[in-house]
């Protein structure tokens, strides 16, 4: 520890800059920023102009680097030998609400696994930025043999330095953006400014404070420690050194302790708006996790050669997952790039799991698995076997000619490819569903379409109208809702219902309304009723909701974070339309929250494809289905008083033209979820 002036407090000052891989401009154009600014950060190194840097927690950015400057790779491994350069431990700073808990853990071990081939061997969990943070990280972090971490966003009054949920973390108080020392004044104003930002952290620390230097992409100034020497000596009550985080961690001591998630959003925002935006990107997001997921699983069980293709696909997922992308609160441009990251992630998967199929000469089929104890098969054939019922018939080649290498497909070739429901294992001969124009059921669960209400009937038990499907204005922009305080919500009209699939072991039927007709299917036995719902949207600035009225006040409800369940509790009286804020630098208390796949409360569950946020309010709880604005952030914003990024217009993020969604509903016990989520996500492979 340096030597502390007499009535002034220490201050251990680390400096790195937070690289967001694509923002507010493209990633191609942010690389090439990095080149000048890393470069500089290097000769800093070297020269002895800076003790040591900090590259943000995350591997991927050195990596970008070194695409265009390896001549560099072993000077930065130099500099992480003397621990003048500190990397990793993550491979990309993920949104932790919006990642699983599957990929959570691969961006670890990929991070890792790059960092201490680095020769790095310091670790924290750096999450500077992230939009609050899940309750579930501290374990997996944990599982990883990391027992520190940094945050920020969500953490309302704690202190700097607390233990959360089992591990040394630091409250950064004030942010991580610092970027006093870049600015073009005086010594004097910038020292007074610095004083009251130190003044801000002293308030909730311990005698020693920690202190980021840099911001959002940025440099380091070249007279960086001259500075510092003359803050030194104008500051009243703080002496600073350059250190390092770690450094930190060493000089202060951990007493209280905080158990839960950090979604406090009354001092920092949490941008709670971003689970909703651009919800075609959530739903390619989940459907790549899972499908790689599976790919994974089969390359590993059949002793594949398809490792290294496979974290090809979940680095290219990972990149997805950065929260300025997942979040989608980019341009239009970053976002068509998702996009194609994506389709790149399903050819792989896709392809692996053919490719296995084919070479293991069996029928390795998906099945869609029921709590009841049976299954349905999901098989593709060019012929339509005995004892099944076409789901799906598309004309293509068949996925194992596709596979062979001593093959090449001709015009032959190209067929009719039906998505065959086979049952197996079944406990029952006869089917138990039952449909037309007015009901769709089976022996456990009915949908009733009567008097234009969705009634729902669980033997003697009645939930009248039970799903209604509704919309309103929303003036935000991708970070924040944006609810207009006199606004009141348009609920669908029911026009019209008719059947659409009859079977025996899965029956449809089409409900219209005056928004978009709704498709509800039902599995023999089954207990969850499945929705898809596709439309047109030519509306702009608005939130659609499905909306599930219960019996009772909804005050707790359970939802998937990581792959396991959390509880929150709501004050189901609270509207955000009364408490809309007015000081400046206020974020609106709301009572949306993100979820991942499931999310249950007063005896029904919800399983949606790539819908990441509910609602609560009074008995109902809604699930967003599309929320529809035009701007990164708008300084018009009813729900937050200072910009949260620049005011950038993104049409796309209207999302204008065809949307579609899925989601299932049932009633059922909260500890089994898990087994209700495998019938939607089916991992069970049959031989």
């Amino acid at each position: 520890m340096f030597g502390k002036k007499k009535g002034k407090k220490q201050v251990i000052a680390y400096v790195h800059t937070h690289w967001d891989r694509e923002w507010y401009r493209e990633f191609e154009v942010f690389r090439l920023r990095l080149l000048k600014v890393f470069d500089h950060v290097l000769d800093m190194l070297s020269n002895g102009k800076l003790p040591s840097f900090y590259f943000d927690g995350q591997v991927v950015a050195l990596l970008d680097y070194l695409k265009f400057r390896p001549e560099k790779e072993q000077l930065i491994r130099d500099l992480i030998a003397d621990k003048k350069l500190f990397i990793g431990p993550f491979y990309c700073l993920v949104d932790e609400f919006l990642t699983d808990g599957i990929c959570y853990r691969k961006n670890l071990e990929i991070g890792l696994k790059i960092a201490k081939d680095f020769g790095c061997t310091d670790f924290v969990g750096y999450l500077a930025d992230t939009f609050g943070h899940s309750q579930n990280v501290p374990e997996i972090l944990q599982e990883f043999d990391i027992d520190k971490a940094v945050v920020w966003r969500g953490c309302g009054d704690l202190k700097s330095e607390f233990i959360w949920n089992g591990i040394d973390t630091v409250n950064l108080v004030n942010g991580y953006f610092m970027d006093i020392f870049s600015l073009d004044k005086q010594a004097k104003t910038k020292a007074e400014l610095l004083e009251a930002n130190l003044d801000k952290i002293a308030a909730k620390s311990g005698d020693v404070l920690l202190l980021p230097i840099g911001a959002d992409h940025l440099d380091v100034p070249d007279n960086l420690l001259e500075q510092i020497d003359k803050f030194n000596d104008l500051l009243e009550n703080y002496e600073i050194r350059v250190g390092s985080i770690f450094d930190y961690f060493d000089a202060v001591k951990f007493k209280d302790k905080f158990n839960g998630e950090l979604r406090d959003n009354s001092k920092t925002f949490i941008l709670p708006g971003t689970y909703s935006s651009r919800i075609k990107l959530k739903q390619l997001n989940t459907e790549c996790s899972y499908k790689l997921d599976l790919a994974n699983k089969i390359q590993f069980n059949f002793g594949s050669k398809y490792e290294d293709i496979v974290e090809y696909g979940y680095k290219l997922l990972l990149q997805n997952q950065a929260h300025d992308s997942i979040c989608g609160c980019s341009t239009d441009m970053v976002h068509e790039e998702n996009v194609v990251r994506y389709n790149k992630i399903l050819q792989i998967a896709n392809y692996i799991i053919d490719d296995i199929k084919a070479s293991q000469k069996k029928d390795i089929t998906i099945t869609f698995q029921n709590p009841e104890k049976y299954k349905i098969l999901g098989l593709e054939r060019s012929e339509i076997l005995p004892d099944t019922q076409v789901l799906t018939k598309r004309n293509g080649f068949l996925p194992e000619l596709l596979c062979d290498t001593n093959k090449i497909p001709v015009t032959e070739d190209y067929t009719t490819i039906y998505t065959l429901l086979k049952e197996f294992n079944s406990t029952e001969e006869d089917s138990d569903l039952i449909v037309n124009d007015k009901v769709i059921g089976n022996s456990n669960v009915e949908l009733e379409i009567i008097d234009g209400k969705l009634n729902l009937y669980l033997g003697s038990k009645k939930y009248l109208n039970f799903i209604e499907f509704i919309r309103c204005k929303d003036k935000g922009d991708s970070y924040n809702h944006g609810p207009v305080a006199d606004d009141v919500y348009e609920i669908a009209k029911i026009k019209s219902a008719k059947v659409i699939m009859e079977g025996n072991l899965r029956v449809g039927i089409r409900i219209t309304t005056d928004f978009f007709n709704v498709d509800v299917y039902l599995n023999k036995l089954s207990s969850l009723l499945n929705f898809k719902i596709r439309w047109v949207n030519i509306l702009s600035n608005r939130l659609w909701q499905v909306r599930f009225n219960s019996n009772k006040k909804i005050k707790e409800v359970y939802s998937e974070d990581m792959n396991m369940l959390i509880k929150r509790k709501f004050d189901s009286s609270y509207d955000i339309r009364k408490n809309l804020p007015i000081q400046k630098g206020i974020e609106a208390k709301t009572n949306t929250a993100p979820m991942q796949r499931f999310v249950w409360t007063n005896g029904f569950g919800i399983i949606t494809k790539g819908l990441n946020e509910y609602e609560v309010s009074g008995n109902s709880l809604s699930i967003t289905i599309l929320r529809s604005t035009g701007m990164i952030s708008n300084p018009e914003n009813t729900a937050r008083t200072t910009q949260a990024g620049p005011p950038i217009e993104t049409p796309g993020l209207q999302q204008h033209g065809e949307n579609s969604v899925e989601f299932s509903v049932g009633f059922f016990h909260v500890d089994d979820w898990a087994d209700y989520v495998e019938e939607i996500y089916p991992q069970t492979l049959i031989f």
